[in-house]
């Protein structure tokens, strides 16, 4: 065939969590759809709240002229303006519309950020258990990643983490709350990275920027705000979306937002716009745009999903699977009860439950499930949570 050999790798390789996604399709085919529990794909099942509904009425009725032509690559100036408002309310950082450029969701931006800053060879950290993505992602542009570990609560080890950042660093991926984990990283987790970039940039003579990738960040069940990366780093930049907030992942919206306290922000915010145009985004959809430009202060109803992870944190507990509580997002990574993650998540699918191998995510030995489900899959799941459970103990 005439596709790249690199792409034939890749997709070889391939994501772990698209894999069962597929299987379970081939599953539902053959057993039927009410008996098949999906549990590998981070779907949003809630729908947009209702405020979403009230302004696409509004944008279809509207006739302006010009309503659907192109805007500056950034993005228009009025939905830059109301992210950046949010964001100083939020964040207690002084943002201003220049310091954002709206992308086609967190993998847009991500991909946009990775353009601007790496030239080839260029290292990107990551910390495992990672969003698998992000090695292609960091690939796209040249760059190589490093993989630093977390500790047994799934909070980055500093040790680690420093151990791996090195001339070639450009940038540290931190993702949180956490996919695959759930896991919030506290200020104290933010300060030590922070005060560790911070570290290898004079050692090096360098800069390195923090990329907090967090649009599972208004999915909070602690009932404390969101610690902000900002304070923690000079260079530091969000890519986020709307995709989990606001329940629009189809409509692939997002922005980045770089620190007001970066003397290279001004820099950055042009080449992010430049690679935005010049990778064939070249601007995010204006819909989506004049629609999110409004709803900042919205989002789903997040108890409905702190209800569905209490519901089944409670059933796996009582199993008997070690499980991190979740503090956000809408996954937990379980520590399988055998070495081999593969062959567990193989008895579970025999079982017609579907998740995701920790190897996809860098760490063997545990496996992903999201819980934004229905109730009835989260509920028929728990019988094979348990079989399976039972006879990977009598097999050890």
């Amino acid at each position: 065939m005439a596709i790249s050999k690199k792409i034939r790798e890749q997709i070889a390789q391939g994501s772990w969590i698209r894999r069962m996604f597929e299987e379970g399709i081939a599953l539902k085919r053959q057993h039927g759809a009410d008996r098949v529990f999906d549990l590998s794909l981070g779907n949003p099942i809630l729908e947009p709240p209702p405020e979403f509904r009230t302004e696409l009425l509004k944008i279809a009725n509207d006739e302006t002229p010009g309503t659907h032509r192109y805007m500056p690559n950034g993005g228009y100036p009025e939905t830059r303006a109301a992210v950046a408002a949010a964001l100083r309310e939020e964040t207690g950082t002084a943002f201003t519309a220049g310091e954002v450029v709206m992308t086609c969701g967190a993998g847009g931006a991500m991909n946009v950020l990775l353009k601007a800053l790496l030239d080839p060879g260029d290292e990107v950290v990551v910390i495992a258990p990672y969003f698998p993505e992000y090695t292609f992602y960091i690939d796209n542009h040249g760059g190589v990643p490093r993989i630093a570990r977390s500790n047994a609560r799934f909070l980055p080890d500093i040790e680690s983490l420093s151990a791996n950042l090195t001339r070639r660093t450009r940038a540290v991926i931190v993702n949180s709350p956490n996919n695959p984990t759930g896991v919030v990283y506290p200020a104290a987790s933010l300060e030590a990275m922070g005060y560790a970039v911070a570290e290898a940039e004079r050692r090096f003579g360098t800069e390195i920027y923090l990329i907090s990738d967090e649009p599972y960040r208004k999915l909070l069940y602690t009932g404390e705000p969101y610690p902000p990366v900002f304070p923690h780093h000079v260079r530091t930049v969000v890519a986020t979306s709307h995709s989990k907030d606001l329940g629009l992942a189809g409509e692939r919206i997002g922005f980045i937002a770089a620190s007001p306290n970066d003397p290279g922000r001004a820099e950055l915010i042009d080449a992010a716009t430049f690679a935005n145009r010049t990778l064939g985004f070249v601007n995010a959809p204006a819909i989506a745009q004049r629609i999110v430009a409004r709803l900042q202060r919205a989002s789903v109803d997040v108890d409905q999903y702190r209800h569905k992870r209490d519901f089944l944190y409670a059933q796996l507990t009582r199993i008997g699977y070690e499980v991190v509580r979740p503090e956000g997002a809408f996954y937990m990574f379980p520590r399988s009860p055998i070495a081999d993650d593969a062959a567990f998540v193989a008895m579970l699918q025999s079982r017609l439950v579907l998740v995701v191998p920790g190897t996809g995510f860098g760490v063997p030995g545990y496996f992903r499930l999201s819980y934004c489900v229905d109730d009835r899959t989260l509920k028929g799941s728990v019988p094979g949570f348990e079989a399976a459970f039972l006879q990977a103990r009598s097999h050890g």
